[in-house]
């Protein structure tokens, strides 16, 4: 089956007005770029910009809803074309790429994974944290090269999604390994993840920061910039000797690098994947 798609790019102040208009002309899909995170090999939006897509059953709705878009929204690009329906559980497979990382190896079941590598295999579910996306790998790096030098050290995840980074800890001699995250969806399928990787001795829940009880010798948040800005007192106090950041894009890290320094953390180094970068911190 051939299906019609309409992109539009918008301000972002305007996609939810785009995303209404497509909706009301009939689009029976909608999906909505706005330059945070995103699939791989897809045109992303330019800085300021959303880009919103419609998907239409009928050329003729997508057509007027173009031609309406083009006078009420006044995109700076738009773009119908053909889309042909594909099986997107195997696109979905095609996308998802193993990674290695130092002593680790990340990646999905129907991968066969290389001799001598500490294997962890990750099912991509509804949870952020394949392995593939560059602020996993960023912080993998950081776990293995924490744990290289303080085998059984504590270690907690914040925002653990798929418990890719806890699963690794564990994996790679940690002691005691928390992982919360504020999405139940996610603490059920990183559970889940943990069975079928036959890994243990692994707390996991949707527990706050300040009812977990600490500090950890070192602490993991791979989140969005704004909500690490927000979480700086309450991450600062879990730290006992080293805080690894991520989720954040390069033109970010200044600020999120004075939110931590005010709450008394000390600056000991960077990595930089593409446009995201991982802030590592100690306690002086």
């Amino acid at each position: 089956m051939a299906w019609m798609s309409l992109s539009l790019d918008v301000k972002k102040a305007a996609a939810e007005a785009a995303q209404e208009l497509l909706t009301d002309c009939g689009a029976a899909g909608l999906e909505l770029r706005d330059g945070e995170g995103g699939m791989p090999n897809v045109r992303k939006p330019n800085p300021g910009e959303a880009i919103v897509i419609g998907f239409f059953e009928k050329r003729a709705a997508a057509a007027a809803a173009l031609k309406k878009a083009k006078s009420v929204l006044r995109p700076s690009h738009a773009e119908l074309e053909e889309v042909v329906e594909k099986d997107w559980s195997e696109e979905w497979k095609r996308l998802i790429r193993p990674v290695t990382v130092g002593r680790l190896w990340v990646g999905p079941p129907w991968e066969k994974p290389p001799k001598g590598k500490v294997c962890l295999f990750i099912e991509p579910k509804m949870a952020f944290g394949t392995g593939d996306h560059p602020t996993t790998s960023l912080c993998l790096a950081a776990v293995d090269d924490f744990l290289g030098g303080h085998p059984g050290a504590s270690v907690l995840d914040v925002g653990t999604g798929t418990g890719v980074l806890a699963f690794a800890a564990k994996k790679l001699g940690a002691g005691r390994v928390v992982g919360t995250d504020n999405d139940p969806i996610a603490v059920e399928l990183a559970k889940e993840c943990a069975e079928e990787n036959a890994i243990e001795g692994i707390a996991l829940s949707g527990k706050p920061l300040e009812a977990i009880k600490g500090p950890f010798d070192l602490v993991l948040a791979n989140i969005l910039a704004n909500t690490l800005i927000a979480l700086a007192p309450q991450l600062a106090k879990k730290v006992k000797q080293r805080l690894v950041l991520a989720g954040v894009l390069v033109p970010q890290a200044d600020e999120v690098t004075a939110a931590f320094v005010a709450e008394g953390m000390k600056p000991v180094g960077r990595a930089v994947d593409g446009e995201w970068i991982r802030l590592d911190f100690e306690r002086p």
